[in-house]
């Protein structure tokens, strides 16, 4: 009994002699009091004071923004302007929440850290305030509750949320801006334990040689002491390199220096991390440590040259994003936070600017998958005071200073920065970002906001100072996002002073409203409906267009042709990377003959891998890919090129045959000994085949109705001409080899249209327009006509039963004349749908199905009843236009939701207008500008020849 009694007492003491040195010798320690993110929350108990379910203790979900939770009025933050309200709810939001501290934490320093709140919080430990009330919705700020805690009981924790502030600048700066304004605590709560003697901070500046500076900062030492300081590369335990330093007793701050060798650098395309460990040690023992996550990378800032990252001069590639998800409004989560940088990655972007500090974790990942991320002090056209604002970039710098993706320090947005606060970045940064005041040309930065393409006298590229706007582009609805982005980008990189640019914006910011009893999600109108990706993160048409404009790889033009070769020129736009350290493969897909009248699939003929030679950044080298004997069986080749991490950089496409070929292949010929006849009356004249008969009215040239054995197919009141006027002169009908022949001849823009029924009822179209279009308008020789948005021939076709289409041509989504990009050569199938971006977001089905669709060659569209038939171009570069895409319900004034469509419902057309990003058409670049038609004596015009199939189907 003795023997098992002091057994019992030498593990006691054991575990307590290890527990003390655990007490001494550990990391801080972070213990959630709320959950870690809207995903995994912890209930509290609350109490709201107005809106919705106020009034009474109940509980609510931590972190989160109460409106989302049922509690308090949803409020956007233009409230005073677009919205002509009031000023908004100033509800408030008492929480309450228990925990235990254990008796052992007793002489430790404790903090409760909050990883933002909104707005004005005040926080109080049984009964006791822990500080200063804290003002400002985005930042983490934490107090000292050391002396407050009941050690080996029960603790209360109460915070009193304040929606609208005290302070009048807080609320001009955050609650008087272009986004949803939203109450609560909505980002983690927790206890930070560590030794009373300890590491309060460090900030580090890790150069991309392996040098390293660190300013330390400590608390309550009591005598002399070490600091070790030794690297490890993530991932990897093996010590890279140690260092030791002495720090004097009540010594309060202390900068070390090192330099550590086989060092890899930190960069968007190699995103090498290490993990800086410290320890602070006394008599030989440890008594805490601290570890950071840090990037050695070098950044230079030199007016009127560039920024330089590593010593390259780097362009960002970038958008800017809001923390924001339908269901949680600002409660966001780090799976979120990697889902939001991978689509950055995914759509080739190497950039992303907040308008105030991010998620810690969305930060981290930008660190790890490898970011540059403009870190922004909120102020949206108004300003902190210099007092709150000093406050508030403090504690943003010193959460997000050793982050190796922050590269840059935004003061405000829009007007909305304080000078007298530059100073404080610079003095808490051992890195010396540059600070930047964001839309202004300010300190040798020009970050000016949506300029036009002509922006230039002394500005841009005609300017000398570095420029990188940081709003361009607008992506309001289907607008901007990718639309006009090649122009843009093409003429600002012709100044050596460019350093990127920042699309608006990243995804719908539509919230779902849970006070309404449908909980719909709500963008306010336009306000919030301007996303490359939908409020879910659904890939809208700009998403793919950005993908392939930023590409580092980039394919010369060429076109498959008899003389092909197998070449292609590939350029390197990596700022870091051989093209070498990336894989590619092709493909040579053959459709199935039977495709537009059977779900047969296609088929991949030939595959295989493209050696890439080396290529650094800036060159431009050959490629090739093998030509088997079969190659030209084929009717589209892909080519897929990944990084060196096997993400996606983009799959380019080129058809291998012209519209001729895939009309004889794909368009169903059938045996007819069957007579063809013509039907010649006073208004009208019909062309008849066994199985299809279309009718014309001689007066107008339109078809007046097609019939099959079904009955009626009711494609009608066509050609219409689009963009220019044609008038008929005569016309005049013939048997031709068994095939029904009516000529339509025009006096005009169009010089003729003839068609021509087979026996086996394929109906051709063939339309010469412009050929001696001067003599035709009175003119001698020359034919000029401008401003030209549109041009083609457009039918009737009703929408009602509608159901799917089948292509073969770029798609899958429709497109703009300025943003053709984003779209690839294949067979495509889609569902009808009514989607409109911005707005559908309770069914958002993407791509959408109306809208212009880029170089038709085959289409099977599919109708309930009698309305099914199929469309052949053998022309080249035809634009399908497919219904017009309805207009947004709630859209405010000015929002421009796209341009006018032609009349009609069923266009052919060799010119389609472009898409305006927030400025007018003719403030963007030549590919967006209307064309120009000039037609001299002896030009052999313009030829359309479109093939119909309306046989009724089995």
């Amino acid at each position: 009994m003795f023997f098992k009694k002091s057994l019992q007492s030498v593990a006691a003491l054991l575990l307590l002699f290890l527990c003390l040195i655990n007490a001494n010798a550990q990391e801080t320690k972070k213990v959630f009091l709320s959950g870690t993110d809207f995903e995994h929350p912890v209930k509290w108990d609350f109490m709201c004071t107005a809106g919705a379910n106020s009034k009474q203790w109940s509980k609510i979900n931590v972190p989160s923004n109460w409106e989302l939770e049922g509690f308090g009025e949803y409020t956007y933050g233009r409230w005073y302007k677009e919205l002509n309200q009031k000023e908004p709810s100033k509800e408030e939001g008492f929480y309450k929440h228990e925990f235990e501290i254990a008796a052992s934490d007793k002489g430790k320093t404790i903090y409760i850290v909050f990883g933002a709140a909104m707005t004005d919080t005040e926080v109080k430990i049984n009964g006791k305030s822990a500080g200063p009330i804290h003002q400002g919705g985005f930042y983490e700020f934490k107090y000292d509750i050391s002396s407050l805690l009941n050690y080996g009981g029960t603790n209360v924790l109460e915070a009193h949320v304040s929606k609208h502030s005290a302070n009048n600048s807080v609320n001009a700066a955050e609650r008087k801006a272009d986004w949803w304004l939203f109450g609560g605590i909505y980002r983690p709560v927790w206890l930070e334990i560590m030794a009373n003697q300890n590491i309060a901070h460090v900030a580090v500046d890790a150069k991309m040689d392996g040098t390293l500076n660190a300013n330390l900062e400590f608390q309550n030492l009591s005598q002399k002491s070490i600091i070790t300081a030794s690297v490890t590369a993530v991932g990897n335990d093996k010590v890279i390199g140690s260092y030791s330093f002495d720090v004097n007793a009540k010594e309060a701050k202390k900068t070390i220096s090192m330099k550590f060798s086989e060092i890899k650098p930190w960069s968007p395309e190699t995103p090498n991390l290490y993990n800086l460990k410290l320890e602070l040690k006394q008599n030989g023992k440890t008594i805490h440590e601290k570890t950071e996550r840090i990037g050695f990378r070098t950044l230079e800032f030199i007016k009127k040259d560039g920024i330089y990252v590593n010593g390259k001069k780097i362009i960002m590639k970038g958008i800017n994003r809001h923390e924001i998800w339908p269901e949680s409004g600002r409660s966001t989560s780090k799976r979120l936070s990697i889902m939001d940088v991978n689509l950055l990655k995914d759509m080739n972007m190497n950039a992303v600017r907040g308008h105030y500090p991010a998620d810690s974790h969305f930060l981290q990942v930008c660190d790890s998958l490898g970011i540059f991320v403009l870190d922004e002090l909120a102020g949206w056209q108004n300003s902190y005071d210099t007092e709150t604002g000093t406050k508030l970039v403090k504690e943003m710098v010193t959460r997000d200073v050793n982050h190796p993706s922050v590269i840059i320090w935004d003061n405000g947005n829009e007007g909305g920065w304080n000078y007298n606060v530059d100073q404080v970045f610079a003095d808490l940064d051992p890195q010396k970002r540059i600070v930047i005041h964001p839309w202004s040309d300010f300190n040798g930065w020009d970050a000016h906001h949506y300029p036009a393409y002509q922006t230039g006298i002394h500005r841009f590229v005609n300017g000398e100072n570095v420029f990188f706007p940081t709003e361009f582009m607008h992506a309001t609805y289907d607008n901007g996002g990718g639309a006009g982005l090649e122009d843009f980008w093409n003429h600002f990189k012709e100044s050596p002073l460019f350093a990127g640019g920042f699309i608006w914006v990243f995804c719908d910011e539509a919230v779902k409203r849970v006070d309404l009893k449908d909980k719909v999600l709500d963008s306010k109108g336009s306000l919030a409906a301007d996303g490359v990706l939908g409020p879910h993160r659904e890939k809208e048409g700009s998403f793919f267009a950005i993908k392939e404009i930023w590409s580092p790889i980039q394919f010369a033009p060429v076109s498959i042709t008899a003389k092909f070769d197998g070449s292609f020129f590939i350029s390197n736009s990596y700022i870091y990377s051989n093209l070498n350290s990336c894989t590619m493969d092709y493909k040579v897909i053959k459709g199935d003959k039977n495709t537009f009248y059977g779900n047969n699939p296609s088929t991949v003929i030939d595959q295989g891998k493209i050696a890439i030679p080396s290529i650094e950044p800036g060159e431009t080298s050959k490629i090739n890919i093998p030509l088997v004997a079969n190659f030209f069986e084929g009717d589209w080749l892909e080519i897929t090129a990944k990084d060196q991490y096997g993400r996606e950089i983009y799959t380019w496409s080129w058809s291998i045959h012209k519209g001729e070929y895939f009309a004889e292949k794909f368009l169903l010929k059938k045996e007819s000994k069957a007579k063809v006849s013509i039907k010649d009356e006073a208004t009208s004249v019909s062309l008849i085949s066994k199985d299809v008969q279309v009718s014309f009215d001689k007066k107008t040239g339109k078809i007046i109705s097609v019939n099959n054995k079904n009955g009626i197919v009711p494609l009608a009141n066509g050609p219409t001409p689009i963009g220019m006027i044609a008038q008929v002169k005569d016309v005049q009908t013939a048997i031709e080899n068994n095939a029904a022949v009516c000529i339509v001849n025009y006096i005009g823009g169009i010089k003729k249209i003839k068609w021509t029924l087979t026996a086996d009822g394929r109906l051709k179209m063939e339309m010469l327009a412009l050929k001696d279009a001067g003599a035709n308008n009175g003119f001698d020789g020359a034919f000029f006509q401008d401003k030209v948005d549109a041009f083609g021939i457009t039918f009737d076709f009703p929408e009602e039963g509608v159901e799917s289409i089948k292509w073969l041509g770029n798609g899958p989504y429709h497109v703009w004349k300025n943003r053709i990009k984003g779209t690839t050569t294949g067979i495509w199938e889609k569902e009808y749908n009514q989607t409109i971006p911005g707005e559908s977001f309770e069914n958002m089905i993407l791509p959408e199905f109306k809208g212009y669709h880029a170089n038709l060659y085959a289409a099977s569209l599919k109708a309930k009843g009698n309305n099914s038939f199929k469309m052949f171009s053998t022309s080249e570069k035809v634009f399908l236009r497919l219904f017009t895409p309805d207009l947004p319900k709630n859209a405010f004034e000015g929002a421009y939701p796209q341009p006018a469509f032609p009349e009609g419902n069923i266009s052919f057309m060799y010119e389609i207008p472009a898409m305006r990003s927030f400025k007018p058409i003719e403030h963007h670049g030549p590919h967006s500008q209307p064309a120009s038609i000039r037609i001299k004596s002896g030009d052999d015009g313009i030829q359309m020849n479109i093939w119909f199939d309306f046989r009724a189907e089995k």
